[in-house]
């Protein structure tokens, strides 16, 4: 399939998702290579796999599946001049025994899976090699009956280390070094043994220096009376060394003696993992194998797009018996492009030998190509406008399709002028028919309606709307061409059918009397956005309290008395205060702001809240909580009480 078919109906997504079910890097690599055959019986062949496999899931069998991890690697190793170590030979020797777990597995299965289980039977069992590894390596080394000179050079290894280790424990129990050891420990330095000596004491002990910690307080020594023996482990040591890689190196011309063997069963078990994926993605959109045929029929039920999931609406959809282009109209967001969009990618699906979400088992034709034109597609490398890029890709699909395409046309003749737009779209699925081509295009044009209802081939279809809610339903009904129903859905939100009559009669050159649509939706409960209406009433009742503020805030201007206790609006301050001393003869009103006490003019303030409205019972309230200090109320009392000598208050005059 072209780029622009794979991008527009997202099926890099379906492959992406199909990826998260592949457990090895060599599945996960057929997946990104996948592509829609164009062969029948190719195609038939790979739904079987999908089919059996996901029969065998589903009865609950744990498939002995390996992940290949770390196998590619060892497998470009071993065309090179390398030798295999332990950990490597383990990787292999357990992917040669789940080989055999998986063709024991498959062969029983036969009645369940009878076609991919004779894949297994290309499985080698190479149980000759496993032994062999099992037998040379152990715990993640070369084990001592590897070989007899092995045994016999580690034997010997063993007996010197006991000495060397005797030896030193003499030496760290003897009173005699006591004081000049800094550990009660046996170190091991540079491959060699070690006595931990403080520093001060390098010369009480005879031996080599072999190192010294980071600090330099201590020194590790071998004792000269071990140097000897510890010469004689070091060349035993390189003779391990020596025995160890020649077994490696046996055991790796081993295994590239069956080089072939080894790479026919990677490559059965990666295909395994391949089809498993499949079937473990059937499962998850819950697929449905189907029926195919060449004579370009599709027949679906229920139909879900994979990438809406669950919450998809079922979708019904027929086409290529008695007729092989359809039509499909309705309003914008009500499922047209989901509709286009869910029959391409499930033909892409089926013809990758993908399971597809349809109710039990539907029937897919088989095309040669898919050429399609959904979405703005504007490209900004070309600066095309996005009614060009259309046309540049339409004009394509024109010198391609064929009796064996499957052409998907959305909002045909959109992005120009409408009737330049509506006489194009025509022409378009006219040219595309005569090619004998299968057509699903989506349309706004009421005149394409009219053009499928008379065209031999065509088919209307529409998405339905539910006038009570005013919402799109999704569903596609086929033989029927979408109603506007903008007119409707005005009536029915309360706009004048007045207004709607001089619209239909601009639209449609003609008179149509709307009362008795009008009388029927106004059955309905009024589904009416008040927003609106509901913004608007508040700014009126704003602009009235405005008007009521405006008239009160005159009238105080023209007579501006204050109380003791009224909250003010300091114009000059931009701020607010309290009243605590009345106007005086200079028209100044005590005004106490922030703790402080002023004066300010009474033409620079405006009554912002009253006092009998701001204290509770005002007759009985006591303003100097608000007006005074505590330090000065507190005096207040005490003088009201009795005589305190030097107590006294200050009165502003």
């Amino acid at each position: 399939m072209n780029k622009t078919t794979i991008k527009m109906l997202e099926y890099d997504k379906i492959k992406e998702m199909l990826t998260k079910y592949a457990l090895s890097e060599s599945g996960r690599e057929l997946i990104k290579k996948l592509e829609p055959s164009i062969n029948i019986d190719i195609i038939k062949n790979w739904l079987m796999e999908t089919t059996e496999a996901k029969n065998l899931l589903e009865s609950n069998f744990r498939v002995p599946l390996h992940s290949l991890s770390g196998i590619d690697r060892i497998m470009e190793r071993l065309n090179i001049d390398y030798i295999l170590n332990p950990e490597e030979l383990i990787i292999l020797a357990d992917f040669i025994k789940n080989s055999r777990r998986m063709k024991s597995f498959m062969k029983s299965k036969t009645s369940i899976s009878p076609n991919i289980s004779t894949y297994a039977l290309s499985i080698y069992d190479l149980e000759d090699v496993s032994e062999e590894i099992d037998t040379c390596i152990r715990n993640g080394r070369v084990d001592d009956k590897a070989s007899p000179q092995l045994s016999k050079i580690r034997k010997r290894i063993g007996i010197l280390e006991d000495r060397i280790k005797n030896k030193f424990q003499n030496i760290l129990n003897s009173p005699a070094y006591k004081k000049y050891i800094q550990d009660n420990l046996i170190g091991f330095k540079e491959g060699k043994y070690a006595i931990p000596v403080k520093r001060e004491y390098r010369k009480n002990i005879n031996g080599k220096v072999v190192d010294t910690s980071s600090s330099g307080s201590t020194i590790f020594i071998e004792p000269a009376a071990v140097g000897k023996i510890q010469e004689e482990l070091e060349i035993l040591r390189i003779e391990e060394q020596k025995e160890e890689y020649k077994i490696l190196s046996y055991l790796t011309d081993l295994i590239k003696g069956y080089n072939r063997e080894l790479t026919i069963n990677i490559e059965t078990m990666a295909y395994y993992d391949f089809i498993f994926a499949k079937a473990k993605f059937s499962r998850a959109i819950e697929g449905n194998t189907v029926k195919l045929n060449m004579k370009k029929y599709i027949n679906i039920k229920g139909a879900k797009h994979p990438l809406i999931g669950k919450d998809a609406v079922p979708l019904d959809f027929i086409i290529g018996d008695k007729f092989r282009s359809l039509v499909i109209t309705g309003p914008n967001t009500g499922g047209k492009t989901v509709a286009l969009k869910t029959v391409g990618l499930l033909t892409m699906m089926v013809q990758s030998g993908m399971h597809v979400p349809i109710q039990n088992t539907g029937e897919f034709a088989v095309f040669n190509d898919i050429l399609v034109d959904i979405g703005d597609g504007q490209s900004i490398e070309q600066n095309l406008s996005t009614f060009s890029s259309h046309i540049s890709n339409i004009v394509g699909i024109l010198e391609c399709a064929d009796k064996d395409s499957l052409v998907i046309l959305d909002e045909l003749g959109a992005g120009t002028d409408p009737t330049e737009g509506m006489g194009l779209a025509t022409s378009i699925l006219e040219e595309i028919h005569k090619k004998g081509a299968t057509i699903l295009a989506t349309t706004h044009y009421s005149e394409i309606k009219e053009f499928a209802s008379k065209s031999e081939g065509f088919k209307n279809g529409c998405m339905e709307f539910d006038l009570k809610t005013l919402k799109p339903l999704y569903k596609l009904k086929i033989g029927k061409s979408g109603e506007s129903n903008g007119f409707n859905i005005a009536l029915r939100l309360g706009m004048d059918k007045r207004i709607i009559e001089r619209a239909h009669e601009i639209s449609h050159k003609e008179i149509k009397d709307y009362g008795q649509m009008y009388n029927k939706l106004k059955e309905l409960n009024e589904v009416k956005n008040t927003e609106i209406t509901e913004y608007h009433e508040k700014q009126v009742n704003k602009v009235k309290k405005y008007q009521i503020d405006k008239k009160k805030i005159k009238k105080q201007k023209v007579d501006k008395k204050f109380n003791i206790g009224d909250r003010v609006y300091i114009s000059s301050l931009d701020t607010y205060g309290i009243v605590y001393k009345l106007e005086d003869s200079k028209g100044e009103v005590g005004v106490m702001v922030k703790k402080k006490k002023i004066k300010i003019n009474k033409k620079r303030l405006t009554l912002h809240i009253e006092a009998e409205k701001l204290y509770p019972d005002l007759d009985n309230y006591d303003l100097d909580i608000v007006l005074e200090t505590k330090e000065k109320r507190k005096k207040k009392k005490l003088i009201n009480r009795k005589y305190v000598k030097g107590l006294s208050i200050e009165v502003e005059n």
